[in-house]
């Protein structure tokens, strides 16, 4: 018994300061998780967590220190970014309390979350599923993940995005509207979660259009930066 086909290959993230690999099994997002974010949504409310997912093969992995190239997709003309703190589980479960939910964290990485904007919005008011303006090729870009031992749990910490050096995104975890730890203990109650799932946590207020050729320099405290030129 074989494959019919050679099997696809494992998408990983490099591990910071060592040549180890993170391999992962799913990417999970949140939404509106910033309340400025949810507000130029056109929301206001607090809201219980809800998520979207990303194919494995999503993530750009983009080492510290270099630029990545990110192809401009197809069929969209409103491409926005939305800069996020990752988390990368390295331990899983069932109904995490958020209490236990530090101990299942591997660690860290700055992550942007591309979005077909105008999809998203035609899908939306149509009540269609988001997959086609958020899981498409290259729509996770991605630092190298920091273990936790080096970083310490990240609760309070500067977030930010510059586009053409331009300041777009700026915040802090801090603001996160449900805390890493609490949208573990809410994730974890819908799908089990696996050693190799990353966590997408949501993004600041800021979010907007790029276009070919801009670049992308955005970054979180005690993590690193993670720069991306649109192609």
């Amino acid at each position: 018994m074989g494959y019919v086909f050679a099997a696809p290959a494992q998408a990983v993230v490099p591990i910071d300061s060592t040549s180890d690999l993170f391999p992962v099994h799913r990417i999970y997002c949140v939404g509106r998780n910033y309340a400025e974010h949810a507000k130029e949504m056109g929301f206001s409310e607090r809201e219980a967590p809800f998520f979207f997912a990303k194919p494995p093969d999503a993530v750009l992995p983009v080492p510290f220190g270099s630029t990545g190239e990110l192809p401009y997709p197809g069929e969209t003309t409103n491409l926005h970014h939305e800069i996020e703190l990752v988390v990368a589980i390295g331990s899983g479960g069932s109904n995490i309390a958020a209490g236990d939910a530090a101990k299942h964290i591997y660690g860290y990485a700055v992550g942007l979350d591309m979005t077909r904007r105008d999809l998203q919005f035609a899908m939306r008011d149509k009540g269609r599923p988001w997959d086609v303006a958020k899981g498409f090729d290259h729509s996770a870009p991605i630092s190298p993940i920091k273990p936790v031992s080096m970083t310490g749990e990240i609760v309070s910490a500067q977030i930010w995005l510059n586009v053409n050096g331009e300041r777009r995104q700026a915040s802090s975890t801090s603001k996160l509207i449900w805390s890493v730890n609490e949208t573990i203990e809410h994730l974890s109650r819908f799908f089990e979660l696996r050693p190799g799932d990353l966590i997408y946590t949501g993004t600041p207020e800021g979010v907007g259009a790029v276009k070919r050729g801009d670049e992308l320099d955005g970054g979180i405290e005690h993590i690193g930066a993670l720069k991306v030129k649109v192609v």
